[in-house]
């Protein structure tokens, strides 16, 4: 088990939601994918060493791979999934459903919140990386949302947010 208090987890939205959907190549995604490596430094500077990850499509993706390249640079860093349940990535696109086995192969833990899919699975993931965390990331627009509940949820149970403004057209 790894000390909350050296804990960060992270909560962003998917694709859907993104301005570049899932344009990775868009220089605003670009941006927000530094922004997210650079918290995922500072994180590792003020002490944090385990990373907790919900493994959906869009950020949540970044942010696991930012981990894991911060991973290769130090080696205290761990690096585990948090998953809603066992059937999260079945009906995604075949592209992310291989981006995701592929980055679930690279985590170090893999904690499976509820074993079958249910309306609240996906926020009992939430609850739980918040609950074994201190810090959370954030790339967060300010809408309505599941990132919406876990950053009023980390603010509720007193752990400390880091918010990426997601960024807009014509910003990076």
């Amino acid at each position: 088990m790894h000390a909350r208090q050296e804990s960060c987890c992270f909560t962003g939205h998917r694709p859907a939601k993104l301005p570049w959907k899932y344009r990775e190549t868009d220089p605003r995604c670009i941006a927000l994918k530094k922004r997210i490596a650079d918290a995922v430094e500072t994180a590792y500077e003020e002490g944090y060493r385990h990373f907790l990850c919900g493994m959906a499509m869009g950020c949540d993706f970044y942010f696991c791979e930012a981990v894991i390249e911060l991973r290769r640079r130090y080696s205290d860093v761990t690096l585990e999934a948090a998953i809603p349940c066992p059937t999260q990535a079945d009906t995604w696109p075949a592209a992310q459903r291989t981006r995701y086995y592929a980055l679930l192969e690279k985590c170090d833990d893999k904690t499976m919140v509820s074993d079958a899919y249910s309306a609240s699975c996906m926020q009992r993931r939430d609850r739980y990386m918040v609950d074994h965390a201190s810090l959370l990331i954030a790339a967060f627009d300010g809408s309505a949302g599941g990132t919406r509940y876990t950053v009023e949820y980390a603010l509720r149970r007193l752990v400390n947010v880091v918010d990426l403004a997601i960024p807009e057209a014509g910003e990076e």
